[in-house]
């Protein structure tokens, strides 16, 4: 086989990215360890930012978005139960979408089967060679058979536990992490959700999100610590949790149900530098993790994308400029992007070292925020998303 960009993985950096390289008429093929139904199952993100939302009208992926998904204008902010609303369309002009990233990325799989992008589920046994070369090559095993991909670049989209970034050699790449010593316990429900917005709730006892995937499914999460197992917490011990922490004007307007889905997510942030190595370039979790807490996942592997393929597509004209630059330009947003998820999420949650002086100096800061239309306006230029250019 023969392409000019191999792109491993599946999620919606890969088919994104596939869907712009289509659009430039560059050729792709979409390698996928996982079959498509677990990919379609997974439960992420569900906050688009406008880019993201742009991106995916610019690529044609987008009539169901328009159709189902919920355009919000702000998210409200509460302290111990007393709430702020901060108006992101009147800070910033711009708003954010709801819409879950399974949708997404079954919006995006439906379109590669239609536009016929090269797309294969099942490709096992992955791995990439010469790709420092001017022929690297990955080599895979699909429908019980060994094959090889020639290609001119390969895009790493598989992940924090992909092949790509561990095909780069250790005294080549950098790596920063921070793990942060607790996780989201979260609850999806077919239960109206509380609020017409999202709510960032910061308690005593912990943090706390009201957020939804459509008028009629609610999406709840509450800060636990990484000991906690699933369990643990029955339906009933999660809805007293989640309204004590959304306090008393919001609890009365939570709708209880059965849980649809349960998990715990790990919280850390992770960023892996360079984004490129001779012909190889990575997207999306394959270079960087930001915590949940301001919806940066999904979006920044869109904008990583987005500098890619407007890089690949120049490269194609003539002008290599674009890919050059690629790791160096991903980057900037990317370190951006965790500086904010860094901060909202230490002044939202309890750590095991917040003391009384610590729980003080986080309700000044959110009661600072509440009187500042300066500050409300910096929270809100990074939540709906920083330019793309």
């Amino acid at each position: 086989m023969r392409t000019q960009v191999a792109i491993i993985g599946a999620g919606p950096a890969g088919l994104l990215l596939g869907h712009l390289l289509y659009k430039a008429g560059v050729e792709c093929v979409i390698l996928e360890r996982r079959d498509r139904a677990y990919v379609e199952s997974r439960i992420r993100a569900g906050i688009l930012e406008q880019v993201t939302v742009d991106l995916l009208r610019q690529v044609g992926v987008h009539d169901r978005m328009d159709r189902e998904g919920l355009p919000h204008k702000g998210f409200a902010l509460s302290t111990d139960g007393d709430n702020t609303r901060i108006d992101m369309k009147a800070l910033t002009g711009k708003s954010v979408m709801v819409y879950g990233q399974t949708e997404v990325t079954r919006d995006l799989i439906d379109a590669a089967f239609r536009r016929e992008i090269p797309l294969l589920f099942q490709a096992d046994n992955v791995a990439l060679h010469d790709i420092t070369s001017a022929r690297p090559h990955v080599t895979f095993r699909h429908d019980g058979v060994d094959q090889t991909l020639e290609c001119d670049f390969i895009a790493g989209c598989d992940g924090f536990h992909g092949v790509a970034r561990a095909s780069i050699p250790a005294d080549i790449l950098r790596t920063f992490e921070r793990v942060y010593p607790f996780g989201w316990l979260g609850v999806l429900a077919d239960v109206p959700p509380c609020d017409h917005e999202l709510i960032y709730a910061s308690h005593e006892r912990g943090f706390a999100l009201a957020s939804m995937r459509s008028h009629t499914r609610s999406r709840y999460y509450v800060q636990v610590a990484n000991t906690e197992k699933v369990e643990d917490w029955s339906d009933d011990r999660f809805w007293d949790e989640l309204c004590l922490r959304l306090g008393d004007e919001v609890a009365p307007r939570v709708t209880r149900g059965a849980s649809i889905e349960k998990s715990i997510a790990p919280l850390r942030s992770f960023v892996a530098e360079p984004m490129r190595h001779g012909n190889l370039f990575l997207a999306g979790d394959a270079a960087h993790i930001v915590p949940p807490t301001g919806a940066k996942g999904l979006n920044l592997a869109a904008t990583d994308v987005a500098y890619l393929a407007d890089g690949l597509a120049d490269h194609y004209r003539g002008n290599s400029a674009g890919i050059d630059a690629y790791s160096h330009r991903a980057l900037s947003r990317v370190w951006k992007a965790e500086r904010f998820s860094w901060w909202f999420t230490s002044l939202m949650h309890r750590f095991p070292e917040t003391d009384a002086f610590g729980r003080r100096m986080q309700i000044a800061e959110l009661d600072y925020l509440r009187g500042s239309y300066v500050a409300q306006q910096s929270l809100a230029e990074n939540y709906v998303g920083l330019p793309l250019r």
